[in-house]
């Protein structure tokens, strides 16, 4: 009975190694005509119907000779290499040559150029010195000046000076609008001591808007005194009732009066 079943378990490893792929050996090569596991040809057949040619022994004598004549042998080798060296050396001591020329070439060109400054050398001449003065200085002036052509200009300065009288004060034309200045003069309280009672919504962000309008604390203060104020603010330019417009201030024209 056991033998029955061993030579039933080599029967069913028999058909599985039968029914499973071959696997292609590595080292066989990749075959011919894209198959791995087909033989390499022998000698004489053919290959997609091209005759197959054996391999032929190749001599030495067949091999064309190198360029030149003989082969180069390890001496030869060995001398273009230090050909080749002390061309280099001598490329490297050419540069450093030049070099050293340019560098005294340049010393010498620094040297001559040099300033000596002695003090026996004279003084630098001074051109384009037209913001120096030289009125100071007796020498020049007399150089170029006389007590002649000093009276000259003297009398010359005299006949164009003028003298202006007085004329009388302008008065103003008719009526220019409010003035800042006596309407200053005639309060007394400070900026933004409340004097008025202001009424409305959003007054502040209102008068800020209104401020931007005019070009300075002057000019709104004019208009402020033009629509009624101090007791009215019809434009909205004092919300704190200060009678002062858009942070108009008195303090300097109070100040003036009391110089």
């Amino acid at each position: 009975m056991r033998a029955f079943a061993s030579y039933a378990a080599a029967g069913s490893l028999l058909v599985m190694a039968a029914c499973s792929p071959q696997i292609p050996d590595s080292a066989a090569g990749v075959g011919i005509d894209g198959d791995p596991f087909a033989p390499p040809p022998a000698a004489g057949t053919t290959i997609n119907g091209d005759p197959l040619v054996p391999p032929v022994r190749v001599s030495t004598e067949t091999v064309p000779s190198q360029t030149g004549g003989a082969p180069r042998s390890s001496s030869t080798i060995t001398a273009a290499g230090a050909f080749s060296a002390a061309a280099a050396s001598s490329s490297d001591a050419d540069i450093a040559r030049e070099t050293e020329a340019a560098l005294a070439a340049s010393r010498t060109a620094s040297a001559s150029a040099a300033l000596d400054a002695s003090p026996s050398n004279p003084a630098p001449q001074l051109i384009g010195n037209a913001g120096i003065s030289d009125e100071n200085d007796f020498q020049a002036v007399s150089s170029r000046q006389s007590i002649e052509s000093d009276a000259a200009r003297l009398q010359q300065q005299r006949s164009q000076y003028q003298q202006v009288q007085p004329t009388a004060v302008p008065q103003n034309a008719g009526d220019t609008g409010p003035n800042i200045v006596k309407y200053a003069l005639s309060t007394s309280n400070p900026k933004g001591v409340r004097l008025y009672t202001r009424a409305g919504i959003n007054l502040r962000a209102r008068s800020q808007r209104n401020c931007a309008e005019f070009a300075s604390p002057d000019q709104a203060q004019i208009a402020f005194l033009e629509s009624g104020g101090p007791q009215r603010d019809r434009k909205v330019l004092d919300p704190d009732g200060d009678g002062f417009a858009c942070g108009w201030d008195p303090a300097p024209y109070r100040l003036a009066v009391q110089n």
